[in-house]
C-alpha cells in the first residue's frame, strides 16, 4: 500500500526544469533514498511533497491520517529556547492531553454522577494513551537522543541562539527523532556528525519500523540505511530497489543499455535516410522510398544519454615555504574558557594533516586559531609569513548577488569569459552562474566557495569540513586534487573515507579536550 503517491510533478525554478513529469511512491516501511548531483532537485522535490512548495503541474497525495516530519536545512529555531525545551516541543501533544485530563479530575470535584462516569471513562483513555506513548518515560527519551547526536555535551539548559549552525541542526534532527512521525523527511542528515554520531544514526534509521526519505551524499551511510533508491538526473526520477551501490550496479547497466539502443537507432536512421535520398526521385522505387519515410516520422527516438557538468578542481601552487609552516607552543584553544589541555604542533612544509573529534569538541577553533584568525587562549603560534592561505568556510552564504557578481568582486580583474570559465571548471552552469548565490543549494555553494580559493596562488589550505554538501562526483574530484596539491594542507573532516589516503598525519583533537566525552 502506497502511503504516498506523486504523479506526473512537473516544476521550474529561475526558468530551468527541475523536474519534469515525475512520478514517485512510498510504501510503509520503506527506506528510501533521493539521490543525484548537487541542484538536480533534490530539496525541490522534498519541499512539493511536505507542501512547501507547490507544484507547476502535477499532484501529491497522502494517506489520511498520515504524519510526517521534515529536517531540511533551512529550518529556524525560536531563538529564546533552550535545547531542552525545543526537544521537548516534540512531545506538545501529549503535553496538551495531560492538560486536558487535569482539567477533567477538577470537573471531578462538583459534578453529578452521569457526567462523573463519563469524565472516569475520557480519564481512563488519555491516561492509556499517555502511558502508551510513554509519557511519563519523556525525559529519559529526550535525553537518550541527545546522547546519540551528541547534545549533552553542549548542556541541555543552554539556550539556543548560543549555538552554531550546526548545533542548531543537530537539535531540530533530535527534535524531530522524538517526535517519531510515520514518515521521517530528512535533507542530508548526517552533515554536521561526526563518526561516533553518524554510527548512532545508522544504528537508529536500520531499526526504525516507520518509512522515511533522506538526501544524502554518503555512500557508506546510503549503504547502511536505504532499501529503496530514487535517482534524480536531468529533470528525471527513476526508481532503483537495493541500496546504493545495488545502483551503481543497475544504472551502469541501464546506462549502456541506452548507449547501445541510440547507437543502433542512429545507425537504422542514417541507412534508411540514405535509402529515401537515392530512391524519392526515381520512378520505380518511389513507393519503398515513401514507405521509409512514413517509418521514419513514425518512429520514437532515443536520445543520446547526457553528460553532466562535472567539476574539475585544481589549485594554483604558491612560493614554497620554510620548512615550519606553522608552530604552536603550549597552546590552549578557546574563547572565555579553555576548550583543550596544552597542544605542541608543528606542522611542516608540503604535509598535510587531519583534524578529527566529536562535533564541538574545539575542531574548527584549532583551525582558526592556527591560521591566527582568532587570538589563542593561552600558548603561541608561529606561521611562515610568506604564507599565502586558502580558507574554505563551512558555511558562507554571502551577500544577496548573483553567484557571477559574487566572484566578480573577489577577482574584479577578470573578463566576464574569465569569470564564467572559472566558475564552469567547478561544475556550475550557466543558470547557476545567473542565479542569486543565495538560492543555490548547499553542494553548489560549497563549489562556488573552492571556485574562490582556485582561482588564487596558495601555499597552504585551510579547509573547514570541504565535504559537507558535495555530492559524489565532486568528493573524489576534491579528493584527487588534494593528493595531486603539493603544498601543506590542513583540513577538519569527519570523514575518514575522504581523508585517509590524502593526510600524512591526523591529529584528534579528543585526545587533548577538557571536555568529558
Amino acid at each position: 500500500m502506497s502511503i504516498l503517491n506523486v504523479k506526473n510533478v512537473s516544476h521550474s525554478f529561475a526558468g530551468r526544469d527541475i523536474l519534469k513529469d515525475v512520478s514517485f511512491r512510498l510504501l510503509k516501511g520503506e527506506h528510501v533514498a533521493l539521490i543525484g548531483a548537487n541542484g538536480e532537485g533534490k530539496t525541490t522535490f522534498l519541499n512539493i511533497i511536505s507542501g512547501k512548495i507547490v507544484p507547476e503541474e502535477g499532484s501529491v497525495s497522502w494517506c489520511n491520517r498520515i504524519t510526517f516530519g521534515y529536517l531540511d536545512q533551512h529550518t529556524v529555531l525560536d531563538p529564546s529556547k533552550t535545547i531542552k525545551e525545543v526537544l521537548a516541543m516534540a512531545f506538545d501533544h501529549l503535553y496538551n492531553m495531560e492538560k486536558e485530563m487535569m482539567e477533567m479530575y477538577e470537573k471531578m470535584s462538583d459534578t453529578d454522577e452521569k457526567t462523573m462516569e463519563q469524565l472516569l471513562n475520557d480519564v481512563g483513555e488519555i491516561s492509556e494513551i499517555l502511558e502508551h506513548n510513554g509519557f511519563y518515560m519523556i525525559d529519559t527519551k529526550i535525553n537518550e537522543i541527545a546522547s546519540g547526536l551528541g547534545l549533552l555535551d553542549l548542556d541541555l539548559d543552554t539556550n539556543v541562539n548560543k549555538l552554531s549552525g550546526g548545533q542548531r541542526t543537530k537539535v531540530l534532527l533530535a527534535k524531530l527523532l522524538l517526535e517519531n512521525p510515520m514518515v521521517l523527511i530528512l535533507d542530508e542528515p548526517t552533515n554536521y556528525l561526526d563518526e561516533q554520531q553518524i554510527n548512532w544514526l545508522v544504528s537508529f534509521l536500520s531499526n526504525y519500523e516507520n518509512a522515511f526519505i533522506l538526501v544524502s551524499h554518503e555512500i557508506e551511510f546510503l549503504n547502511k540505511v536505504t532499501n529503496v533508491i530514487y535517482h534524480v538526473e536531468n529533470g528525471e526520477l527513476t526508481r532503483y530497489v537495493g541500496n546504493y551501490d545495488n545502483f551503481v550496479k543497475q544504472h551502469a547497466i541501464k546506462m549502456h543499455q541506452i548507449e547501445q539502443a541510440y547507437k543502433k537507432q542512429q545507425a537504422q536512421i542514417s541507412e534508411m535516410e540514405d535509402f529515401i535520398a537515392r530512391n524519392k526521385a526515381r520512378v520505380a522505387t518511389r513507393n519503398m522510398a515513401h514507405s521509409r519515410q512514413k517509418q521514419l516520422d513514425k518512429m520514437t527516438i532515443i536520445e543520446k544519454p547526457k553528460t553532466k557538468l562535472k567539476p574539475s578542481f585544481t589549485f594554483i601552487e604558491a612560493n614554497t615555504l620554510q620548512r615550519y609552516v606553522i608552530t604552536a607552543k603550549d597552546l590552549i584553544i578557546g574563547y572565555d574558557e579553555p576548550l583543550s589541555h596544552r597542544l605542541q604542533i608543528v606542522i611542516e612544509r608540503n604535509k598535510k594533516v587531519a583534524i578529527k573529534g566529536v562535533n564541538g569538541i574545539g575542531k574548527t577553533t584549532l583551525l582558526r586559531t592556527l591560521m591566527k584568525d582568532i587570538p589563542a587562549f593561552e600558548g603561541e603560534v608561529d606561521i611562515d609569513p610568506n604564507v599565502k592561505i586558502g580558507f574554505f568556510k563551512q558555511e558562507d552564504h554571502g551577500a544577496n548577488k548573483t553567484t557571477l557578481q559574487a566572484f566578480w568582486d573577489e577577482y574584479p580583474s577578470y573578463t566576464n569569459f574569465e569569470v564564467r570559465s572559472a566558475l564552469a571548471k567547478c561544475g556550475l552552469t550557466t543558470d547557476h552562474i545567473e542565479s542569486n548565490l543565495k538560492v543555490l543549494s548547499g553542494g553548489e555553494q560549497a563549489k562556488f566557495r573552492l571556485s574562490l580559493i582556485m582561482n588564487k596562488p596558495c601555499n597552504l589550505l585551510m579547509l573547514d569540513e570541504p565535504t559537507n554538501h558535495l555530492d559524489v562526483e565532486a568528493k573524489e574530484e576534491l579528493k584527487r586534487a588534494l593528493k595531486a596539491y603539493r603544498q601543506t594542507v590542513i583540513l577538519v573532516s569527519h570523514d575518514p573515507w575522504f581523508y585517509e589516503d590524502i593526510v600524512d598525519e591526523v591529529i584528534n583533537l579528543e585526545d587533548f579536550t577538557t571536555k568529558i566525552i
